[in-house]
């Protein structure tokens, strides 16, 4: 049975998407995910909304129980992930408002808990593979109603991930673009890889909103500006959700 998932990054914390809504407080083995979650429908389909950062964004990237989140989306019975992030662009050619279906990552996080296997039972290591982080079948569907929308998108990009909150350095922001990341955030490499350990196919739909830092012929990205440009465009990414979560696959 399909049961989706949403994990909504900033800007899309808790969008008003979902029919016969209700939430649940939950806990897991980890302790508690970052909000309640909205249960409800898209489409006749059963989704299960989390804010990422809390319903009134005020958890901070790193503060985020990233386990917490993806264990009580798998206990309540999902069987995919669609998340939404904002990013910057590491690119010239991804412009503010464009959309990226994401499917690579560079972690370059440093404080944070990559897995739900804090200790191997004897002769049984577990070691998840990564080298694909984003389902194709699911990334191939966010693709298509992109372009059947006639959306800017770009239909793959690394993106990498920060601890945060701060933003990087102009030294740093030309590092990851040689490093060959397209996109920069503080989070979906975490999710990304704890999902992919869970066994829940796991796809990302980023929005560009600036330019980071690297771009000297711009102002350096402030929050203000990031918002700006996600609200502008919001509408864009819940169409998205809307009408590929009817196309997932059981």
């Amino acid at each position: 049975m399909t049961k989706i998932g949403i994990i909504g990054g900033s800007g899309l914390d808790n969008p008003d998407i979902l029919e016969q809504a209700q939430d649940r407080i939950v806990t897991t083995p980890w302790g508690a995910p970052s909000g309640p979650l909205k249960f409800g429908t898209i489409a006749g389909v059963d989704v299960v909304l989390l804010g990422r950062h809390g319903r009134e964004h005020t958890i901070p990237p790193t503060q985020v129980n990233y386990r917490a989140n993806i264990q009580a989306l798998k206990d309540a019975g999902c069987s995919h992930i669609l998340a939404t992030t904002a990013v910057g662009s590491l690119r010239e050619d991804i412009g503010r408002g464009d959309l990226v279906i994401l499917d690579q990552f560079i972690d370059f996080t440093k404080q944070r808990a990559m897995s739900f296997h804090e200790a191997f039972a004897p002769h049984h290591p577990v070691h998840t593979a990564m080298a694909e982080p984003f389902d194709r079948a699911l990334r191939s569907l966010l693709i298509e109603v992109c372009n059947h929308n006639g959306y800017r998108v770009h239909p793959t990009g690394t993106v990498v991930t920060i601890e945060g909150p701060r933003f990087s350095t102009r030294a740093e922001s030309r590092m990851f673009r040689a490093w060959g990341a397209d996109v920069i955030n503080m989070s979906v490499a975490t999710e990304a890889a704890l999902a992919n350990e869970a066994g829940i196919p796991y796809a990302a739909v980023a929005m560009s909103t600036d330019y980071d830092c690297w771009k000297t012929d711009e102002e350096p990205v402030s929050w203000d500006a990031i918002l700006e440009v996600f609200n502008s465009n919001a509408k864009k990414v819940t169409t998205l959700l809307i009408q590929t979560i009817p196309r997932v696959a059981p």
